[in-house]
C-alpha cells in the first residue's frame, strides 16, 4: 500500500510475436461477430433444451460468455492496440 506503484507504464511490457500475430487477424472481424456468436449460441442451447438434450444445452448454452469476453477483448485491442511500444 504504501506509495508502491503497480502501474504499467507505455512501453514498458510487449506482447510475443503469436499474440500479435492473432490479434492483427481477429482485430479485422467487426464486434457484432462476437455477439451474433453468443446470441446464436443461447438460441441454439433453447433449441437443444426444448429438445430434451439437457446436457448439450447446458454445454452450448455456456459459450456465451466466452464469446462475449473474445469481443470485449477484440474491442479493446482495436481501440489501444496490443502492444504500448508499437503504438508510442
Amino acid at each position: 500500500m504504501g506509495g508502491y506503484n503497480t502501474k504499467v507504464s507505455r512501453g514498458e511490457s510487449t506482447e510475443d510475436r503469436f499474440t500479435g500475430a492473432i490479434e492483427k487477424h481477429t482485430s479485422q472481424l467487426p464486434s457484432t461477430t462476437f455477439l451474433g456468436l453468443a446470441i446464436g449460441s443461447m438460441a441454439v442451447s433453447a433449441i437443444l433444451k426444448i429438445m430434451g438434450k439437457d446436457d448439450w444445452a447446458l454445454f452450448v448454452g455456456q459459450w456465451a460468455a466466452p464469446f462475449l469476453i473474445m469481443g470485449n477483448y477484440n474491442k479493446m485491442v482495436k481501440q489501444h492496440g496490443s502492444d504500448a511500444r508499437r503504438a508510442a
